[in-house]
């Protein structure tokens, strides 16, 4: 499936640190649901936002190779939670729940923005924010919104493309080209936006070399 993985030049060896960091344990931590219950750790935190059934936690156990480590639903949003998971001592990957539509009452679904955005806005340990786009739909502007936010908040930020073997290579090209163009001048914005298939790996292992430079080193 052409169009899928990163334009970046990834060498054997860059990859292999990826394949290497995300072939280790990674365990369930807790669920947070207010900023007060968030561990206190030196460890680098990674985190995936996105709109409502994007897939997230689809992308998280992708990454890790396991297929029930962040629970997945069709509902949209499952995820009500900040949820932690511990890769090998090195990375934290936090699962956060989803902006825009979601099966949930109105104060409910206020209750998760203002949980999202104090984390984002206020996490020490933030490394870098992973905003994943459906490529079936594009950028929407609950999307930009929380670039906007990143970008106040001096926060590094990745455009990632899920489910990308759902549209045509073609469509793929132009939404990656219109992306490029959008964040071309964004503040603290990755330049180049990646495309990954959960279902069929494009893009999974990119991914992970591109997350690895963020570990604790050992």
């Amino acid at each position: 499936m052409g169009g899928l993985a990163s334009h970046d030049q990834h060498d054997d060896e860059v990859l292999e640190i990826g394949r290497h960091l995300f072939a280790q344990s990674c365990d369930f931590m807790l669920s947070v649901a207010s900023i007060k219950q968030l561990p206190a750790t030196d460890l680098p935190e990674v985190a995936f936002v996105g709109r409502s059934n994007v897939g997230k936690s689809t992308l998280i156990n992708a990454l890790t190779n396991q297929k029930q480590l962040a629970r997945t639903s069709n509902t949209p949003g499952r995820t009500q939670q900040i949820n932690l998971f511990n890769l090998g001592n090195r990375l934290i990957l936090a699962d956060l729940p989803g902006y825009g539509f979601a099966k949930a009452p109105k104060p409910t679904v206020e209750s998760w923005h203002r949980l999202i955005q104090t984390y984002l806005k206020g996490r020490p340990t933030l490394r870098i924010v992973c905003i994943l786009v459906d490529s079936r739909h594009g950028l929407k502007a609950v999307d930009e919104d929380y670039m906007k936010l990143l970008a106040n908040a001096a926060v590094a930020y990745r455009i990632v493309l899920t489910k990308a073997d759902q549209v045509k290579a073609d469509q793929l090209t132009s939404l990656l080209q219109e992306l490029r163009s959008v964040i071309k001048h964004k503040i603290g914005a990755h330049p180049d936006p990646i495309a990954v298939s959960a279902k069929d790996q494009e893009g999974i292992a990119e991914l992970r070399a591109e997350l690895a430079a963020f570990a604790l080193s050992q």
